[in-house]
């Protein structure tokens, strides 16, 4: 059910589709694998946004992806990344690593913990162009990041120190503390996408919670203000 308010498009986290593989529990906001939902199949270039807790010792094992630009957002514990390209890297909270599929590549994902459980946002968009040379980049928050409420984590031209997207689209980290507003201006012609990943927050003063999103495509101001602690994922796209 999509629940539209203030010219939000509200997708709570109580409606998203669930799966439980014993060592994966995992949300899925947009249609993915067996959770078939053609009403929530994506949003403008965005596809998958899959809230992924991965038990001790357990990941997944080698695949294929080819023709989208995937990455993963630490939440908790930490995630080893592998790839054939020849990128071996192991992520810790507040880090991103970007895998841009292109024609072909073949990639795992593992916790390497033997007792925390890792969680972490998975998310993958389409990239401008079929066939594209796989590539492979990372962001790590700064001495600077620290106190900041609203960073750019992921862009088409890595300005920032961002990690670069083939996809007209920017990503920031929102990180408020309780009672702490940032604000973002979405222009003509572009989608913005909130994902709560932890706590809670007014958007235009709509009331959002971990796992919760929000959409709009309408051009203004968003207001963000923390009713407590929050972290979140804001994508501006085209």
């Amino acid at each position: 059910m999509k629940t539209h308010t203030n010219y939000l498009t509200v997708r709570r986290a109580s409606e998203r589709g669930q799966a439980d593989h014993g060592w994966l529990k995992s949300s899925h906001s947009f249609s993915f694998a067996d959770y078939y939902d053609p009403a929530h199949a994506g949003f403008r270039t965005l596809r998958v946004i899959n809230d992924d807790r991965v038990a001790p010792g357990k990941g997944f094992g080698a695949h294929p992806h080819r023709d989208m630009e995937i990455f993963s957002y630490v939440l908790e514990g930490s995630l080893a990344h592998k790839d054939n390209l020849g990128n071996t890297r192991e992520l810790k909270p507040g880090q991103v690593q970007l895998m841009s599929a292109g024609r072909g590549v073949t990639h795992s994902e593992f916790n390497p913990s033997p007792s925390a459980a890792a969680h972490f946002l998975q998310v993958w968009i389409f990239p401008r162009e079929r066939g594209l040379t796989p590539s492979y980049t990372e962001w790590h928050p700064a001495a600077e990041h620290d106190g900041a409420s609203k960073v750019l984590i992921i862009s088409p031209d890595g300005r920032n120190g961002s990690a670069t997207i083939h996809q007209d689209a920017d990503v920031y980290r929102l990180r408020l503390k309780a009672g702490e507003t940032v604000t973002h201006v979405l222009r003509s012609g572009r989608g913005a996408w909130l994902q709560v990943a932890e706590g809670s927050l007014a958007l235009n003063g709509v009331e959002l919670s971990t796992g919760d999103g929000a959409s709009t495509e309408e051009p203004g101001t968003l207001t963000f203000t923390a009713e407590g602690p929050v972290e979140a994922l804001l994508f501006d796209l085209k």
